[in-house]
C-alpha cells in the first residue's frame, strides 16, 4: 500500500515563502502524476498544482507565477515551493498521486494527511 507523507507547512506573514514535500513510499509499479490540493475552512477542496512523470506541469491560476510544482521520480518526491505567500493561501495542503500497484492493474490514487499553511496578514 503507498502511503504519503508531508512535510513542511507552518505559520508564515503575507509576502513570505514556504516549501512543502511529499514522499510517496511503499509497493508500487510506477507514479504517473502526483501534485498539490489544497482546502481551506468551509471550502471545497481545490487543485494546486500537478505533475506529470514527464514533467508536464499544471497550475490553479490564483498560483500562476507564485508556485512551482517540481518532482524527483527518482525518488518518488513531490514539492511545491510557495512564494509572494497571500493569506487567501491559507489552508491545509494535500499532497496526491495516482500509481498503478502493479504493472497491468487500473489506476489508484492516494492522499497525504495533509498539512496546515498559515498566512498571516
Amino acid at each position: 500500500q503507498v502511503q504519503l507523507v508531508e512535510s513542511g507547512g507552518g505559520l508564515v506573514q503575507a509576502g513570505g515563502s514556504l516549501r512543502l514535500s511529499c514522499a510517496a513510499s511503499g509497493s508500487m509499479f510506477s507514479i504517473d502524476v502526483m501534485g498539490w490540493y489544497r482546502q481551506a475552512p468551509g471550502k471545497q477542496r481545490e487543485l494546486v498544482a500537478t505533475v506529470t512523470n514527464g514533467g508536464n506541469t499544471n497550475y490553479a491560476d490564483f498560483v500562476k507565477g507564485r508556485f512551482t510544482i517540481s518532482r524527483d521520480s527518482s525518488k518518488n518526491t513531490v514539492n511545491l515551493q510557495m512564494n509572494s505567500l497571500k493569506p487567501e493561501d491559507t489552508a491545509v495542503y494535500y499532497c496526491w498521486a495516482n500509481y498503478k500497484p502493479y504493472r497491468f492493474s487500473r489506476i489508484l490514487e492516494v492522499w497525504g494527511q495533509g498539512t496546515l499553511v498559515t498566512v498571516s496578514s
